[in-house]
Parts: C-alpha cells; structure tokens; sequence
C-alpha cells in the first residue's frame, strides 16, 4: 500500500551555498523525515517537516548504549533536471542487515525508498549540478526510550537528513596518503565490523587523529587478530592492481559490504579485467610493491566515490603507487561510476532510479 507521509512545510527557506563553495556535510536543506516506532505497533508517524533540533530525554538509550545504525547514499541531477538514485534499496537492504546486529527494529525498504522519494521531489532544488557536486542523503535510526537499562528499547526514531555537498577530500580525486596502522584495530569477526553504527567510527577516531599528525588523509586497518591482512581504508573498502589484475580483501564478517565496492566488482568484470576476492597480506603488498608489479590503489565508498591512493606507510617504509598519480583504471572508474551516477553515461546494469 502506499506509504502516507504527513508533510509540514517549512516557511523560512534557507540560503544556498554556491555549488562552488559547498565542503562535505555542513550544510543541511529546509526538511527532514521522520518515522517513529514503538514496540507491539511497529512504524508509524511517518512524516516530513522542517529540519530542526531534536528533542530527547537524556535517559534516551542511544546516548547510554549505543543502538543506532546510518547509511548514506546521493541524488544527482540528470541533464534533463531529473532526480536520479543510485541503487538505493541496497541501502536500505543493508541497514536492515546493521539493525539486526544492534538488535534494532527493521524498516520496509520500498516504504522508506518512497518516502526519501518524496522528501526529494520537495527538497530537488538542492541538488547541485557542478562537476564533483551531489545532494548527499544519510538515513539514520536511533533509540529513543528513556530507560537505564542494558536491554533493547522498546521505541525508536528513524529519519533522513540531506546534505548538499562537494567533494569529500579537499583533494579531490587526487591521490591521498595512507598510514597502514598497527596499533589499533577497526573490528573482528563476529563483532559490528559488518555494521554502520555510529561506535565502529568513534573508535576509529584516535588512529585517525595518528595518521593526520603525521600528515596521511587516512588509515590502513589491518586484521584483529593476526594484524598482517588489510581490511578497510579508513571507512571505504581498498582495490589493488597487481600485474594487471585486481585485488579486493573478501568479506568475512568484518569488512563492510560496501555498495560502492560490488560496483566496482561489477564494472570490472563488465570490462573483463580480473578481479579477486582473497586475504591480502600487507607483505604481499610490500613485495608487489618492491618488484614493481604494484600499479595502483584506490578505496571506495559512497561519500568519495573512488580515492585514489598514492603512498602507504607501513613499519617506517614508504610506498610510493604509480609515482604518487593517479592511475589510468581509477581514473577510468571514476568517470564510469559517477557517469553513470549522474547520468551522462549510459546505465548498462539497470542500476538507477530517475524520476
């Protein structure tokens, strides 16, 4: 059945930053949605209103135990000034996955497609149309009831925020310098590795304020348990082109299953070019690197698209990829993906939604 959003139309409209002065997630549009869920009824209350502060008692249990899960995902305009998704019920899909690692209610994800849907078709005229620009959407669901007490809550808030934005790294997709940790550990199997909820990036927190004392865009994490196989790039997933194939560490429980990253695996094959799914050692990257057989690296996510990688540091050795430039396939993939993103590029795969 469709979905019935109450709309509250906000009447103060805010100005618009130019297109070619937005950063990543300052800035934020006139309205939000907002549902609500209270166990024994499920969700109700879905609604559209202007964006403002939220109200919650301080016993609310996100603040205390943790339990709230986002994802983020953009809109683009087409060139015919359409809205276009990209792949959005995967997003959706996936926090159904994160909700019940944190023992938290899922949501339907065709009712919450249509109402970012309709949250868009209000909201359309903050989309940027500059190169490199998108209107970034984060869904998010947080625990709300006022209870001090170890044990799921009996009611929640989900909504979804908009951002206009710009690039996520100053740099653009220019390459970025990593610092491949060895102290701290971003997850293990069996944990929250595998879930966006607010805790995996709080904790990342102190090796990333490590790695940019040191001058590095990001951190490398390495496996919780041996510390020698690469999981994620600070909070995307990391490809590697070896010898003219390209490598990906496999999902295994702690690795996020990034919409970005099956993407690219698609696209890849798509173009034939090999692509393996394995553990992946840092030492098979410092002899790859050595025999100069390490061609390029990039990481993946939502927010930057593709990053190239031009140095790693890793047990005071530097690693310089393809010259500290960016590669000929990231480079490639970048304009592919987002391309198709925005839709000056055919969709071979059936990937967006414009409406």
């Amino acid at each position: 059945m469709p979905v019935q959003v109450e709309k509250s139309i906000s009447h103060e409209k805010k100005s618009k930053t130019p297109d070619q002065q937005l950063v990543f997630g300052r800035t934020f549009t006139d309205h939000m949605f907002v549902a609500d869920y209270t166990a024994g009824y499920g969700w109700h209350d879905f609604r559209i209103q202007p964006y403002q502060p939220l109200v919650l008692e301080p016993s609310a249990i996100v603040f205390h135990y943790g339990q709230t899960v986002f994802e983020g995902l953009k809109a683009y305009k087409s060139p015919t000034g359409k809205v276009r998704l990209f792949r959005p019920r995967l997003n959706f899909e996936r926090m159904n996955e994160s909700c019940s690692r944190m023992s938290m209610p899922e949501i339907d994800p065709d009712q919450m497609l249509e109402s970012l849907m309709e949250l868009l078709q209000l909201e359309k005229d903050w989309i940027p149309t500059a190169p490199g620009t998108s209107l970034y959407i984060r869904p998010f669901m947080i625990a709300t009831e006022a209870y001090l007490g170890v044990a799921p809550s009996q009611k929640y808030q989900f909504m979804i925020i908009l951002s206009p934005v710009g690039s996520y790294y100053k740099e653009g997709i220019a390459p970025v310098k990593i610092l491949v940790e060895n102290q701290y550990v971003r997850a293990v199997a069996g944990g929250t590795g595998t879930a966006k909820t607010a805790g995996n990036y709080a904790a990342s927190l102190k090796a990333q304020e490590t790695a940019a004392a040191e001058g590095y865009a990001q951190v490398m994490w390495l496996d919780g348990v041996e510390r020698k196989y690469i999981e994620e790039v600070g909070s995307m997933n990391v490809f590697f082109k070896i010898d003219g194939k390209v490598y990906t560490p496999a999902l295994n429980g702690s690795i996020l299953d990034g919409i970005t990253r099956r993407s690219i695996v698609d696209i890849l094959r798509y173009w034939e070019i090999p692509v393996i799914e394995k553990r992946i050692s840092m030492e098979e990257i410092r002899q790859a690197h050595r025999t100069g057989l390490l061609e390029e690296a990039w990481g993946t996510g939502t927010a930057a698209v593709i990053s190239p990688i031009g140095e790693f540091k890793w047990q005071n050795e530097l690693f310089y990829v393809n010259n500290g430039q960016t590669g000929e396939l990231s480079a490639r993939l970048y304009d592919t993906l987002t391309g198709i993103q925005t839709g000056e590029l055919p969709d071979p795969f059936g990937w967006t939604i414009e409406f």
